[in-house]
C-alpha cells in the first residue's frame, strides 16, 4: 500500500526538480489541476492512471521510487540499450508505421520506457 504522505513528498520533489507549479505539473501530465491539489493535500490517493501519466511524461521518475521510495530520483536515463535507436528509425514495410515508444518490463516489477 502506498503511504500517501510519503508519496506526496516524492511528487513535490519531482515538481521542484522540474521547477513546476502544481498547475503547470497538472497541465504537463494531462490531468485536471484539482486532481493535483487533492493528491497534494491528501484528500485523494493517486490512481494508477495518474501514476502512469507521471512516469510516462517524466522519464527520470522510476515507478518504484514514486510509489515506495525504492531506488533513486532522478533515475539514469542516459544510457538506453544500444539496439533502441535503430528500432526507432525502422518503418513497417506494410503500412509505413514508425515506432514511437518502447517499454521494457523487468521480472522485479520495474520497467524502463524509451521515447523517440
Amino acid at each position: 500500500m502506498v503511504n500517501t504522505s510519503e508519496f506526496t513528498a516524492r511528487l513535490k520533489k519531482v515538481m521542484d526538480f522540474h521547477q513546476l507549479s502544481a498547475s503547470l505539473f497538472a497541465d504537463k501530465v494531462g490531468v485536471q489541476r484539482s486532481s493535483i491539489s487533492h493528491i497534494l493535500s491528501g484528500r485523494n490517493k493517486p490512481s494508477l492512471d495518474f501514476i502512469l501519466k507521471v512516469t510516462s511524461e517524466f522519464i527520470d521518475v522510476d515507478i518504484q521510487w514514486l510509489l515506495n521510495g525504492k531506488g533513486v530520483f532522478p533515475k539514469n536515463t542516459e544510457n538506453p540499450a544500444p539496439i533502441l535507436p535503430s528500432l526507432f528509425n525502422e518503418t513497417s514495410k506494410s503500412d509505413g508505421k514508425k515506432i514511437q515508444r518502447i517499454v521494457v518490463f523487468y521480472n522485479d516489477g520495474t520497467f524502463d520506457e524509451y521515447k523517440k
